[in-house]
């Protein structure tokens, strides 16, 4: 079982920034994959970007240029830098880890974007 903790989350105007993390615990396995997904209201879950353990990140095209995602192995965690948010970028943020079949999901942080 792997078990994920978001933070960071919060309150920004348009053109601001936050820094969202998320430390994974558990029987983590070296060859996983995490990310980040969201969620705004009456829409479906997207991904956001992802990253395996050892390879590139993969972003949405919505979000290229302005995210980035990095990696602590050592340390099992993740992290989102978002610049630039938009009112559009306004919902919650879910971890995710995979491996395999497996998944495992965060609890979800919100980001709200709004003057």
């Amino acid at each position: 079982q792997v078990q994920l903790v978001e933070s960071g989350g919060g309150l920004v105007q348009p053109g601001g920034s936050l820094r969202l993390s998320c430390a994974a615990s558990g029987s983590i396995s070296v060859n996983n994959v995490m990310g980040w997904y969201r969620q705004a209201p009456g829409k479906q879950r997207e991904l956001v970007a992802v990253m395996a353990s050892n390879g590139s990140p993969n972003y949405a095209d919505l979000v290229k240029g302005r995210f980035t995602i990095s990696r602590d192995n050592a340390k099992n965690t993740v992290h989102l830098q978002m610049n630039s948010l938009k009112p559009e970028d306004t919902a919650v943020y879910y971890c995710s880890y995979r491996l395999r079949v497996y998944e495992s999901w965060g609890q979800g942080t919100q980001v709200t974007v709004s003057s």
